[in-house]
């Protein structure tokens, strides 16, 4: 004889957190300040990564961000972009975006 559904016991959902204790004044850690620079591609490397010129004379490394990435933008030798460093590492940077 075949069961029948009505015979599974029910599981209680647990209550849900709320979220707005964190906006009452706590701390809340923010995120990093990005430091943004323009530049130009001097070479496309290996893996993703480009050599980019900085204005300023340095030079650094840069990879594509996810969403260039995502949305198929090209990326070559002499096109002006714009790199996003972190603080804390001044060497590489993430291409944010390329400029027409």
């Amino acid at each position: 004889m075949p069961r029948s559904n009505t015979s599974r016991a029910r599981v209680k959902k647990a209550p849900r957190r709320s979220t707005s204790h964190l906006s009452k004044g706590h701390a809340v850690a923010e995120k990093e300040q990005k430091i943004e620079l323009d530049g130009e591609v001097v070479e496309a490397l290996r893996n993703g990564y480009f050599r980019i010129a900085l204005e300023g004379g340095h030079e650094t490394l840069g990879y594509t961000a996810g969403k260039m990435r995502r949305y198929r933008i090209r990326i070559f030798p002499g096109d002006r972009v714009k790199i996003e460093l972190s603080p804390y590492d001044l060497n590489r940077g993430r291409i944010v975006y390329r400029y027409k």
